[in-house]
């Protein structure tokens, strides 16, 4: 018994030790558990063999990817082209319109003030110019290495697409041998858990999808009626800070706003703070009923669990917090867990 639970130890430390190392597998595997439910029904659908069936789900897995990614691409390129041919005029304009006028207003203002406050006020100024030439060298320092990590995450995403249609091929076969060391009770119970996995999985990537269309849409009508050049590239930082920890739309769109309030363009920056609320409004209304319906939990379960895996664990809670609500659920339905409990 001991040697047994000494052996399952050394397999769980090496798992974590290795698992840094084989995330493109380990990524690949999931992957190819996500795509069996399409490899069978082309199975079942035209009576193909298993390896026609792989083929043709890898080649529209792969299309989509390069679809996706083109359109991504092609769109942020052209505007971000456009705006760089621009940003000189653009930065000239603020310039003499704004910055220069706020400079005069300001000279003014802090003549009034006394010695100690101006002084302090411009230390805080030359504190913050140095922050941000500090933050600027930061981000151009990592866009090179953005840059220069390019291959290596091409020939890392090379090795999980190769990866993602061996383990297709051969899932069948590695489901049968894992069954080889399973008892038929543990056999059923794992099959429910995982189905219910493979089912929550393929929900939440539904739910993030449907959001993240619903937040670009709403940014991107919303800068439309505001007039706001460059909509569409906006509005994919916009949802691309939406889904980063931490961060969100009101990262982007408030310190815009008070910007904007700055220029005296009240109009902009009323608009702002109001699509700020819409779309912070919206997005919380919709989650737990999206995430619910997708992922099989109750509304309030999928909202306490966003909420507590996110507070606990940051963005990784997210996926956390509603699976292992899933998992308690199925363990309870299997009848591994029990909670026919009274006080």
């Amino acid at each position: 018994m001991i040697k047994r639970w000494f052996t399952i130890l050394v397999l769980v430390l090496l798992i974590i030790f290795l698992l840094p190392y084989s995330l493109p597998f380990v990524l690949a595997l999931v992957t190819a558990i996500l795509l069996e439910n399409s490899v069978k029904w082309f199975m079942t659908r035209f009576k193909w063999p298993r390896f026609r069936a792989v083929l043709v789900t890898f080649i529209l897995y792969v299309l989509f990817i390069l679809l996706f990614v083109w359109f991504v691409v092609q769109l942020f390129v052209s505007q971000v082209v456009s705006l760089a041919q621009k940003a000189p005029a653009f930065a000239n304009n603020f310039y003499e319109q704004s910055l220069k006028q706020f400079i005069r207003d300001s000279e003014q203002y802090f003549k009034s003030l006394p010695i100690d406050v101006f002084e302090s006020f411009e230390q805080t100024l030359e504190d913050t110019l140095q922050s941000a030439t500090q933050m600027l060298q930061g981000l151009v320092e990592w866009l090179f290495g953005l840059a220069a990590a390019i291959p290596g995450f091409l020939i890392e995403f090379l090795v999980y697409l190769i990866a993602v249609f061996l383990f297709s091929l051969e899932l069948s076969r590695l489901r049968i041998k894992a069954e080889r060391h399973l008892r038929e009770a543990t056999k059923e119970k794992i099959y429910l858990v995982t189905s219910q996995l493979n089912r929550a999985g393929v929900g939440f990537i539904k739910a993030q999808i449907f959001l993240s269309v619903a937040t670009f849409v709403m940014a991107f009508v919303g800068l439309l009626i505001l007039q706001v050049p460059y909509a569409a590239l906006l509005s994919i930082v916009i949802v691309f800070v939406d889904i980063l920890p931490i961060l969100g739309t009101g990262s982007v769109l408030v310190p815009w706003a008070v910007f904007s309030f700055f220029q005296d363009n009240q109009f902009l920056g009323v608009g702002l703070i109001i699509l700020f609320i819409v779309i912070t409004v919206v997005r919380r209304t919709l989650e737990p009923k999206v995430y619910s319906s997708n992922m099989g939990i109750s509304p309030l379960a999928a909202l306490v669990s966003l909420f507590v895996g996110f507070k606990i664990l940051g963005f990784i809670g997210f996926f956390v917090g509603p699976a292992l609500v899933i998992v308690y659920d199925t363990l309870r339905e299997a009848g591994i867990i029990k909670s026919k409990w009274k006080i």
